[in-house]
């Protein structure tokens, strides 16, 4: 199945105009902000070069996302990384082991088709009854970046010079659709680099242009 990232620009021509789209979930994220003691989600005045247009920036198969989830926890928890053909029963057995290291994730702990990461930092996903039963745990686009740097090297990806990320979707996917091909890698680790790349370059826009990350 497709995983679809996009990239909303939290300007104010999207975000403070009456039919935005996006505005319930919005004041639910800066209620949960603002109960965490942090600021709200930032909308912006202007950026340059930014219009209101929400756009897909990645895209990638939900296998392989777990299979990139699998090769952090691993690596947080300090076993070897090593490289598997299929999930099976470990990566499940990963996550009830360490079930408190997972929901800590910013990478892990996020539902896989819906939810968000916001420009905001905060050290660990924030949660509460409303964001479980709608979109999911709330991520920060600062924590995930600093877990995908963390992860990088146990497969085989410079974070300080990673390759080039692969070109987003030409159109929203569909949930059962199957992800377009990934570019060819000859490394072991082909799916959790394609994910990473995916994830790093929606990042890293989110946190340079003042953007929210979306999966669908």
């Amino acid at each position: 199945m497709a995983c679809d990232l996009w990239l909303v620009p939290l300007v104010d021509v999207l975000c403070h105009t009456p039919d935005n789209p996006f505005a319930e979930e919005l004041a639910l994220y800066d209620k949960v902000l603002g109960e965490a003691g942090l600021p709200p989600v930032p909308v912006y005045q202007y950026m340059p070069g930014l219009t209101g247009e929400v756009a897909p920036i990645a895209g990638f198969d939900y296998d392989a996302l777990h299979f990139l989830r699998r090769a952090y926890l691993l690596q947080v928890c300090g076993l070897a990384v090593t490289p598997v053909d299929e999930l099976g029963g470990d990566y499940e057995q990963l996550l009830e082991m360490f079930e408190s290291t997972a929901q800590q994730s910013h990478l892990v702990w996020h539902y896989d088709h819906a939810g968000a990461y916001v420009p905001v930092d905060f050290p660990h996903p924030l949660s509460n009854d409303e964001l479980l039963t709608g979109g999911g745990p709330l991520g920060s686009s600062h924590g995930l970046l600093r877990e995908l740097k963390l992860v990088a090297p146990a497969i085989g990806i410079d974070p300080a010079n990673p390759p080039a990320a692969p070109e987003p979707p030409a159109a929203p996917t569909e949930l059962e659709e199957p992800a377009l091909p990934a570019p060819y890698d000859p490394s072991p680790f082909a799916r959790e680099r394609h994910v990473w790349l995916g994830l790093h370059t929606a990042v890293t826009r989110s946190l340079a242009q003042g953007s929210m990350i979306v999966f669908s």
